[in-house]
């Protein structure tokens, strides 16, 4: 991630123009790590907080502020809506609802963990099929990693489910839970963002069958066939061996998590049905098939 910058250091002219949008910035908060912007910042300004990220418009990150921007009038009230955009000498800077909250537990047991598979579920509803804008199919960009019909679908897909892109309310009654920054939206297999964010409950600590029976709460991937669910897991193997050429932090604990989830699809007896998972409200959770309640 590049370095971040300071609200002083964009140009008088950009600034100028996001007041335009906002009223004064009476005060500027640096978020200091997350997303890969150049900018990220919480805006107090004369007509109330807003969340400001960006970056030089020539950068190689240009292309997802536009596409983040491009998406969002098409998302339902769960993603955090885009109030402006400013395009300015050299910047392109976009500015969003302020949204309160933390991001969520993926721990084993947490509470959260009903929050994220009622959010999908509903997400998973209200963008099936995929909105009349154009995004590129989930197939193409994995073309290398996965047969194409494995992961081919009408919804529109957010496809990075990291914790920080996900807010949960603290004590605020009649608030949901939000999915923020959708950069990289795709058209696929509705059940595709749920098999995301369960690679990141065995990276968290979850057995892949707890992980599993996590997911099978979520309709779609409850019903996604065994077969584009084991190769989707292996083609997360590939994907983490390639980026290891270029290692980050957390490159090696999701490649590790994606092997362990890959080698618990291969021990699987064919034919299992994925409705046959189910989770607790609150973990932890079990797998029940017929006539058998033992915990997984």
């Amino acid at each position: 991630m590049s370095r971040r910058r300071q609200w002083h250091e964009l140009p008088e002219s950009v600034r100028a123009e996001v007041e335009r949008h906002t009223g004064p910035v009476s005060s500027v908060a640096i978020i200091p790590s997350g997303a890969s912007c150049d900018v990220a910042v919480t805006l107090d300004t004369a007509t109330g907080r807003a969340f400001c990220k960006g970056g030089e418009s020539s950068s190689p990150n240009a292309w997802l502020y536009r596409n983040e921007a491009r998406v969002n009038p098409w998302l339902p009230k769960a993603a955090p809506r885009l109030l402006w955009t400013v395009e300015r000498d050299g910047w392109l800077l976009l500015g969003f609802e302020h949204v309160a909250g933390r991001h969520p537990d993926l721990a084993p047991g947490s509470p959260d963990l009903p929050l994220l598979s009622a959010l999908l579920t509903e997400l998973g509803d209200q963008l099936t099929p995929c909105p009349p804008i154009a995004v590129r199919p989930f197939a193409d960009r994995w073309h290398t990693l996965i047969a194409p019909e494995l992961v081919d679908g009408d919804t529109l897909l957010h496809t990075d489910m990291t914790p920080r892109n996900f807010l949960v309310p603290e004590g605020q009654a009649g608030s949901a839970t939000k999915l923020a920054d959708w950069s990289a939206p795709a058209r696929g297999a509705a059940w595709v963002d749920a098999a995301f964010l369960a690679l990141r409950l065995v990276r968290a600590g979850h057995p892949p069958s707890e992980a599993e029976a996590w997911a099978a709460q979520i309709p779609a991937y409850a019903a996604a066939p065994e077969r584009s669910v084991t190769g989707f897991a292996e083609a997360l193997v590939r994907l983490w061996q390639r980026k290891l050429v270029v290692p980050a932090p957390h490159h090696g604990p999701l490649l590790d998590a994606a092997q362990r989830w890959t080698a618990y699809r291969e021990s699987l007896p064919r034919g299992r049905d994925l409705r046959s998972c189910v989770a607790s409200p609150n973990g932890p959770v079990q797998r029940w098939g017929a006539g058998d309640s033992r915990s997984a």
